[in-house]
C-alpha cells in the first residue's frame, strides 16, 4: 500500500500519477489523505483559484476551454476541475467536460480532472477544495473550477475559489433569475456569454443596473465593484476581457488582506469537514437508526427526536471542554 510520506514526496516532485492518485484519495475520503495534506500544506496557496458557475447551457465549458488556451499563452500551467452532475442513486456521472476539453489533454501544461457532484447540492463536489489543494501544491499557476450549473445553488464555489465568475447568457431569462435568486452576490465577475445573440446588450445593462441598485460589493474590504463583461467564448471574442477582470480582482484582493479572505474560506472548509465527520459518527453503518425509530411516535415529532439526539451529543462533549453548549431549538 502506498504510504502517505512517499505520495507527498512524489507529488512535490511533480509526479502526475501521484497527482491523480491523491485527488482520488481526497474524493474517496481515504484515511491516508489528511497526513499527505499536512506534508504538502506549506506549498499550498500559490495558485489562483477561479470558480466558473452559472445556469446550464450558458457556455461554462466553452468559456473554461477558451480561458485555458489564453492562460497557456501566458505560460501558466493550468489545472481544471470539472464538476459533473451525478446520479442521486448510483453517484455516477457523465463526466462530459473531460470529453469536451479533449483537445487540451495533449498539452502537458494542462491537467483536467472530472469529479462527480455526488450528494453535493451547492454545485461543487465534496472534495473540490481538497482536490484544488493537491493541484496547488503540485505547482499549477491557475486552477479553474467549473461547477455543475444548477443555476440557483452555486454558493459552495465561494468557499473554494479566490475569484468567482458567474456566466449568464441572453434568451434564457438569466438576468431575471440572477436578480431573484441572489446569484449576483456570488459573483466577483459577471460574464454575459454568447454576446452575438439578441438581448445580450440588454442583459449587460440589466445586470449593471441591478448591481448599482443593490450596491453589490464583494470580497475583502467590501469595496470591489463587480464588473459585467460580454464575450463569445465559442468565437474566443472577449475572453481576454474576462481574464483582465479576473486579474483586476486579484490585484484588488492582494492590495487588501488576501490572507484574511482565504482564512475565512478555510473556516467554511473546516465546518464542512466537521459536519461530514459528525454525520459519519452519528449515522455511519446504521448507527442511531434504531434509536430514532424507537423514539418516533404519534406525539413525538422529528424535531423532538432531533433535539434528543443533539442533546446526547452535546452532553458527550462536556468532558472535552465544551461545557455550557446548549442545543438550539427552532
Amino acid at each position: 500500500m502506498q504510504g502517505s510520506e512517499d505520495m507527498a514526496r512524489r507529488l512535490l516532485a511533480r509526479d502526475r500519477a501521484a497527482l491523480a492518485r491523491l485527488i482520488s484519495w481526497a474524493e474517496n475520503a481515504d484515511p491516508r489523505y489528511p497526513a499527505v495534506l499536512s506534508a504538502i500544506y506549506p506549498e499550498v496557496g500559490r495558485a489562483w483559484r477561479i470558480g466558473i458557475t452559472g445556469p446550464p447551457g450558458c457556455g461554462k465549458s466553452t468559456l473554461t476551454n477558451a480561458m485555458v488556451e489564453h492562460l497557456r499563452r501566458r505560460d501558466l500551467e493550468v489545472g481544471v476541475l470539472a464538476i459533473d452532475p451525478s446520479s442521486p442513486f448510483s453517484g455516477g456521472a457523465l463526466l462530459g467536460d473531460r470529453i469536451r476539453m479533449e483537445e487540451r489533454t495533449a498539452d502537458t501544461g494542462v491537467y483536467i480532472r472530472s469529479m462527480a457532484s455526488r450528494d453535493s447540492h451547492g454545485g461543487l463536489a465534496r472534495a473540490a477544495a481538497d482536490a484544488c489543494d493537491v493541484m496547488d501544491a503540485f505547482g499549477f499557476g491557475a486552477i479553474l473550477m467549473e461547477t455543475v450549473g444548477v443555476g440557483q445553488s452555486e454558493y459552495d464555489v465561494v468557499a473554494a475559489a479566490d475569484t468567482v465568475v458567474v456566466v449568464l447568457c441572453p434568451g434564457a431569462g438569466d438576468g431575471i433569475q440572477a436578480m431573484k435568486a441572489g446569484i449576483l452576490e456570488v459573483a466577483d465577475v459577471l460574464v454575459v456569454n454568447k454576446d452575438d445573440l439578441d438581448g445580450a446588450d440588454q442583459l449587460v445593462l440589466d445586470l449593471e443596473d441591478s448591481i448599482r441598485m443593490r450596491d453589490i460589493r464583494r470580497s475583502g474590504g467590501g469595496d470591489w465593484d463587480v464588473p459585467v463583461v460580454a464575450c463569445s467564448a465559442l468565437h474566443e471574442r472577449g475572453v481576454d476581457a474576462v481574464l483582465a477582470a479576473i486579474d483586476a480582482h486579484r490585484v484588488h484582493l492582494e492590495a487588501g488582506d488576501l490572507e484574511a479572505v482565504r482564512r475565512s474560506k478555510r473556516v467554511a472548509q473546516v465546518r464542512r469537514v466537521v459536519g461530514e465527520r459528525l454525520a459519519e459518527v452519528l449515522w455511519g453503518e446504521g448507527r442511531n437508526t434504531e434509536r430514532v425509530d424507537s423514539l418516533l411516535g404519534k406525539s413525538i415529532t422529528p424535531y423532538d427526536v432531533a433535539e434528543e439526539i443533539l442533546a446526547s451529543v452535546l452532553q458527550g462533549t462536556e468532558s472535552h471542554g465544551l461545557e455550557g453548549a446548549k442545543p438550539h431549538r427552532s
